[in-house]
C-alpha cells in the first residue's frame, strides 16, 4: 500500500494524502477523517525515509507574474501576498517579461523550489497549450480565462473582457461619437487584448461603424507605449474624437499624448480606459474607465487554488463582474464636431 493507493482508494489527491499522514495543516475534516478510515482499514505506516523528503519539499505558492509595468497586476498582487501569508504558506513571487514564455519559468519554479500551488498573473494561452501539460501542481491563471484549454489542474478567474469592452464603446457611441480609435495590446499574443477587440468590433457592427485597421494601434499595457500609439493613432486619424484605450496605463499615456499635440481631453478628444487603477481617479480629468474588481479576482484565485492543493475540487473557471466608471475623460461630441 503507498500513498497513490491511499489517495486512489479516499477519493482525494496525493497531496492532500500526504497533509494528512504529515500532520500538516490546511485539510478539512471530512478529507481527514476520510484519509484516515482508509490508513486505519489498510494499516498503512509512513515510511520514514519518505517523510523526511517531503518535510524538505516547498510549502510555497508561487506567483509568475506576466509584465512589471501592469498596475492593475500591482494591485492584485499587493493583495495576493495579503491572502497567502493568512494562509501560513510561503509567497514566491517571479516576474517574467510581457514577451517571456511564462509557463516555462513555473515548470522551472517547480522543479527547483516544488511549490504546492502557482497562480498566474497574465499568461499567453499558447505558452500553456505548448508546454503546460509538464506541470502537476494546481494552477489558477488570472485576467484570462482558462475554460478552452482544458487542463484538470487550471483553473482561471477573470473578467468578461469582450463584454466590458463592448459597453465601452456604447459609452461613446451614446455620447456622440463614431470616429473612435482602439489603443490595444498585442492580440496574438495577449488573451485579454484579443477578447477586448472582439467586444470593440461587435460594438461597431452593432452601429454599423466601420471596424478598419486604419483606427487601431496597438501597444504594451504601458504608459511610454500609450503615448507612442497615440501619437501614431493621430497621424493616421486625425479625424478621430473619442479613443477607447484596452488597459489605464495605455489611456494615460494617451492622453498625455493628446496634450502636447496641443489638444484637450475630453473637449477635442474623448478617452475611455481599462482596468480602475486607483491613480485614474486622480488624474485630471478623472479617467473614465472599466474597473475590474482586482480584489475579488485575487480572493477567489486563492480559494480556488487551496481547493484545489487540498483536493476538494476540480477546475473551475469564474468571471467577475465589473463595473463602469464614468469619469471626466469622455464627454459628449460637440454639435459641430
Amino acid at each position: 500500500m503507498t500513498i497513490k493507493d491511499i489517495a486512489r482508494e479516499s477519493g482525494y489527491g496525493v497531496t492532500t494524502v500526504s497533509r494528512v499522514l504529515n500532520g500538516q495543516p490546511k485539510v478539512s475534516e471530512k478529507a481527514r477523517e476520510k484519509i484516515m478510515d482508509v490508513v486505519r482499514r489498510t494499516d498503512f505506516h509512513l515510511n520514514s525515509n519518505a517523510k523526511r523528503l517531503k518535510q524538505q519539499s516547498s510549502t510555497g505558492i508561487a506567483v509568475v507574474v506576466k509584465g512589471s509595468k501592469n498596475m492593475l497586476f500591482l494591485s492584485i498582487l499587493e493583495r495576493l501576498q495579503s491572502l497567502i501569508a493568512e494562509t501560513g504558506y510561503a509567497f514566491i513571487i517571479n516576474y517574467v517579461d510581457e514577451g517571456a514564455d511564462e509557463v516555462t519559468e513555473a515548470r522551472r519554479i517547480c522543479g527547483e523550489l516544488r511549490p504546492e500551488g502557482i497562480i498566474f498573473l497574465g499568461g499567453d494561452h499558447e505558452n500553456f497549450k505548448r508546454s503546460f501539460a509538464g506541470i502537476g501542481v494546481p494552477c489558477v491563471l488570472l485576467t484570462s480565462s482558462a475554460r478552452e484549454l482544458g487542463f484538470p489542474n487550471l483553473s482561471s478567474v477573470t473578467t468578461d473582457d469582450a463584454f466590458a469592452a463592448e459597453c465601452a464603446i456604447d459609452h461613446l457611441v451614446a455620447l456622440g461619437h463614431r470616429n473612435i480609435g482602439i489603443l490595444g495590446g498585442y492580440v496574438e499574443s495577449s488573451y485579454p487584448a484579443a477578447r477586448r477587440y472582439v467586444g470593440c468590433v461587435r460594438a461597431f457592427e452593432r452601429y454599423s461603424i466601420s471596424a478598419d485597421k486604419s483606427r487601431v494601434v496597438a501597444a504594451k499595457f504601458s504608459l511610454n507605449d500609450g503615448y507612442a500609439a497615440m501619437e501614431r493613432l493621430l497621424d493616421k486619424r486625425p479625424d478621430i474624437t473619442a479613443v477607447f484605450a484596452m488597459s489605464d496605463v495605455t489611456a494615460i499615456g494617451a492622453i498625455r499624448a493628446i496634450r502636447d499635440r496641443g489638444l484637450r481631453v475630453p473637449e477635442d478628444i474623448s478617452v475611455v480606459g481599462f482596468d480602475g487603477i486607483e491613480l485614474g481617479a486622480y488624474l485630471t480629468p478623472k479617467l473614465t474607465t472599466v474597473r475590474q474588481d482586482g480584489e475579488a479576482i485575487a480572493a477567489r484565485s486563492v480559494r480556488l487554488l487551496l481547493d484545489a492543493i487540498r483536493g476538494e475540487g476540480g477546475s473551475a473557471h469564474e468571471v467577475i463582474p465589473f463595473r463602469f466608471f464614468d469619469g471626466e475623460s469622455a464627454t459628449r461630441l460637440a454639435e459641430d464636431a
